[in-house]
C-alpha cells in the first residue's frame, strides 16, 4: 500500500531535537584543507584563515570555560563570534561545517529557522541550558524577518556568549544590516545592534553562481503518472497537496526533519500556489528539510514556481521564498530510484 506523509505522526524526544543539530549529509566530509580558494577572489582564501583560528580559538575557549576555580565554580568566560558574510554558492556552509567538524563536543549546527523551531519547541530557558555546555553553536543561512525572532535570537546568543559558547554563523547580510529595509521599530534596531557586537565579520567574495537564472520548472506530471511513478518507487509516499498542508499544520516545524526520515522520494497531487503566509512558511521548511535529505520531489497541478503567489513573493518574505522554489526546482529534477 502507498504510503502517505499524513499518516506519519513522528514525536522527537528533546535530546533527540539538541543530537540532530548536526550539518546536512552533504557537508559530512568537508574540511578547512578541502576548500578550494579561488586564486581571483582573494578574499576566500583570506576566510579560510580566519576560520582556522577561530576554529583554535574555540577549543581555547571552551577548555577554559570548563575549567573549574576556586570553591568550584567555573571561570566567567566569553565565547568568540565569527560572521561569514557573502552571496550564494561561495563555499560559507563548507567553511562552517570545518569548523564544526574542527571544534570539540558537544557542539551544534543548524539553520536560522532550525534554532528559532528548536527553540519554540524546548522553551527558552531549556534551550539555553542545553546548549550551554556547546563548544561552538553553527547557525547557517542568517536571518530576521521579525522583531520577535530578533529579539528571542539576540537574547539566546547573548546568554550562550556569556557562558563561554561560541557563534559562527553565515549569511548574505552583514550583521548590523540585517532586517534592514522591513522593520524600523527601535527596540529592533537596538537588537540588530547587539548580534552585531557579538560577531566579527569576514566577507567571502566570489560568483553568485546560484543567482543565475533557473532553467523553467519542468511541467508537472499529469496525476495518473504520478500515482503510476509513486506506487513504483519503492519507500516513497504521495500526498494530496491540500491534506499534506493540513498535516503540516498539526506538526512543530522542528519534526519535519523526521518527518520525511528515510523517504525515497516525495510525490505531491495537485500542487497549486498559496497565499497565506503560515502555510507558505511550512512550505519554506518542508522545503529545506527535503533539499537538507536529497529527496527527490515530483508533483502534479501547478509548476513549483508558481507555488508561491506575486504578492506573496514581493512580501517581506521574499527571501525565504525564492530559497523553497530554488531547492523544490533542484529536487525536481532529481532522478528517484524505481521499485
Amino acid at each position: 500500500m502507498q504510503e502517505r506523509l499524513v499518516d506519519r505522526h513522528p514525536e522527537v524526544p528533546a535530546d533527540q531535537l539538541v543530537a540532530q543539530m548536526v550539518p546536512p549529509p552533504m557537508f559530512d566530509e568537508v574540511s578547512f584543507a578541502s576548500y578550494i580558494p579561488d586564486p581571483k577572489e582573494p578574499s576566500q582564501a583570506a576566510a579560510v584563515r580566519k576560520a582556522e583560528d577561530f576554529a583554535g580559538q574555540v577549543g581555547k575557549i571552551h577548555k577554559a570555560a570548563s575549567k573549574k576555580g576556586l570553591f568550584g565554580k567555573k571561570k566567567p568566560v566569553s565565547g568568540a563570534g565569527l560572521y561569514l558574510d557573502g552571496g550564494f554558492g561561495v563555499g560559507k556552509t563548507h567553511l562552517l561545517a570545518s569548523i564544526f567538524h574542527s571544534a570539540p563536543a558537544p557542539k551544534s549546527f543548524g539553520t536560522f529557522g532550525e534554532l528559532t523551531n528548536l527553540v519554540g519547541a524546548l522553551g527558552f530557558n531549556n534551550a539555553v541550558e542545553r546548549l550551554a555546555a556547546n563548544s561552538v553553536l553553527c547557525i547557517d543561512e542568517f536571518e530576521l524577518d521579525d522583531p520577535g525572532d530578533t529579539m528571542l535570537v539576540s537574547r539566546l546568543l547573548t546568554e550562550l556568549s556569556a557562558r563561554g559558547v561560541s557563534i559562527a554563523a553565515t549569511s548574505n547580510t552583514l550583521p548590523g544590516q540585517l532586517g534592514e529595509g522591513r522593520f524600523a521599530a527601535q527596540d529592533f534596531m537596538r537588537e540588530i545592534k547587539k548580534l552585531g557586537a557579538i560577531f566579527e565579520a569576514v566577507r567571502v567574495d566570489g560568483p553568485d553562481y546560484r543567482h543565475r537564472d533557473l532553467p523553467p520548472a519542468p511541467e508537472p506530471t499529469s496525476a495518473e503518472e504520478l500515482t503510476e511513478r509513486a506506487s513504483a518507487t519503492s519507500g516513497s509516499t504521495l500526498d494530496d497537496f491540500d491534506d499534506l498542508l493540513k498535516h503540516l499544520s498539526t506538526l512543530h516545524p522542528s519534526k519535519y526533519g523526521a518527518l520525511i526520515s528515510g523517504l525515497s522520494a516525495v510525490f505531491i497531487s495537485g500542487v497549486h500556489p498559496v497565499t497565506d503566509q503560515a502555510v507558505a512558511l511550512r512550505i519554506v521548511v518542508l522545503a529545506d528539510r527535503l533539499y537538507d535529505a536529497s529527496v527527490p520531489v515530483t508533483v502534479s497541478g501547478a509548476k513549483l514556481d508558481e507555488i508561491f503567489s506575486q504578492e506573496m513573493l514581493d512580501g517581506g518574505y521574499r527571501k525565504k521564498y525564492l530559497r523553497a522554489i530554488s531547492r523544490l526546482l533542484a529536487l525536481s529534477r532529481f532522478e528517484a530510484a524505481a521499485a
